[in-house]
């Protein structure tokens, strides 16, 4: 049995992924949470073969999450699921220590081939993201975000989506002055002036909803 754990603050695409496998019940062992936080908890008492990682969700994101496994030393191995475009978030997630990266368009078929490849210890991604990589090896220049390191992008979507530098240094356990310098050296480095424009690049370049 290959034991599988979906972490999505939606309940109706858990439902859904849960169909899946379930339709393969000699196969999969299946458990649900619907956030990082619960994630984090659960493995502290069961692993699992594969956790089906949902990237943007409320309260601990899934990036952040993905950070706390690998520092807790979960053997568990993840596979990102998220709604954002492959080329903006997978390249990030596989060096963050992610087995895979799916997107959420992907047909009930991918999910679960994805699901099996990264069971048995092998990266996935899918055919699009491989001719996306091929591509970027023969074009000049990347987006000014890929110059900002992990921590920065994360603050970037949160900045983006509205949070407050209180909520920011709350959720990713740093201080104010702390989340500060990270939005100033955003700032510097995506040549932008203001928060507003943070936000308009982040959107413009499809890294938030």
């Amino acid at each position: 049995m290959i034991s599988v754990i979906i972490v999505d603050d939606h309940a109706v695409l858990r439902k859904g992924l849960i169909q899946i496998l379930e339709e393969h019940s000699d196969v999969y062992s299946i458990d649900e949470v619907s956030s990082g936080d619960e994630l984090l908890e659960k493995v502290k008492k069961q692993q699992y073969d594969v956790i089906v990682l949902d990237i943007s969700m409320q309260g601990t994101d899934g990036i952040t999450t993905l950070k706390k496994l690998k520092k807790q030393n979960i053997s568990s191995r993840v596979l990102a699921f998220s709604m954002y475009p492959e080329d903006q978030y997978a390249i990030r997630l596989l060096k963050a220590g992610a087995m895979g990266y799916l997107n959420k368009e992907c047909s009930p078929d991918e999910f679960l081939k994805a699901v099996n490849r990264v069971a048995k210890g092998n990266k996935y991604i899918s055919p699009e993201l491989a001719e996306m990589l091929l591509k970027s090896v023969e074009i000049d220049g990347a987006p000014l975000h890929d110059s900002l390191s992990d921590r920065e992008f994360q603050v970037m979507c949160m900045v983006a989506k509205g949070k407050s530098p209180t909520a920011i240094s709350s959720e990713l356990g740093l201080s104010i002055n702390t989340v500060s310098t990270y939005r100033i050296r955003i700032l510097e480095k995506l040549n932008l002036k203001n928060t507003a424009e943070i936000t308009h690049y982040a959107i413009k370049n499809r890294l938030v909803e």
